[in-house]
Parts: C-alpha cells; structure tokens; sequence
C-alpha cells in the first residue's frame, strides 16, 4: 500500500526535480541513532502528512519512517531553503502548479 501510495504522492518527476534541493544528512548531534532512512521515504511521509493534513503522530507504519525522523528531516529541510545551501541550484526554488505537478520558477 505504501509503495503505490508513495509513487502517487512522489512521482519519478517530481523527485528527479526536488532530489537536488535535499541536503546530506548529517550525523545527528547526540550520536548513535536508528537505522539510515532513504530521503525519498522521508520526503513521501513529510509529503503525505502535509497533503492529507494530519499530525505528525498519525503517520502511517506502513511508509517505515518515525514521526519522529520525518518531523526532523521536514525541520531540518526547510530551515535549509530558506538560508539556501551552497551547491544548490540558484535563483530557483519550487512553487507547485496545479495538482502534483511541480515546476521550477526563478526567485
């Protein structure tokens, strides 16, 4: 269920579009941690919650990433757009168009 859902809600498109803009991630801060968590996996639960409007804490098991890691990677990933990241494409950002399409738009 969770893969067709995430192929609805990330297209091949739209990942080749926002993959890019997606930092590395770091190693966290207090060390250890749980297993790594492919981006796309994070980026499709931040993605379902964000469309469907829950809270953080009614992500669905089924796309095998924590509240607690997509609500990080969301944080972590918008505080990034919004200072900017060096290597990441300039004078663009992302705007959505109607329905899942997705283009980018100079700033």
């Amino acid at each position: 269920m969770a893969e067709q859902l995430g192929l609805e809600l990330v297209p091949d498109g739209l990942w080749d579009i926002v993959e890019p803009f997606i930092p590395p991630q770091t190693e966290r801060p207090q060390g250890g941690g749980p297993r790594y968590v492919e981006d796309r996996a994070a980026f499709t639960a931040i993605v379902y919650v964000l469309t469907i409007g829950c809270a953080w804490r009614h992500l669905p098991a089924e796309f095998e990433v924590s509240t607690a890691t997509a609500h990080r990677r969301f944080v972590t990933w918008t505080q990034t757009a919004t200072r900017g990241r060096p290597g990441s494409p300039r004078g663009t950002r992302m705007v959505s168009s109607s329905g899942s399409s997705w283009r980018l738009s100079p700033t």
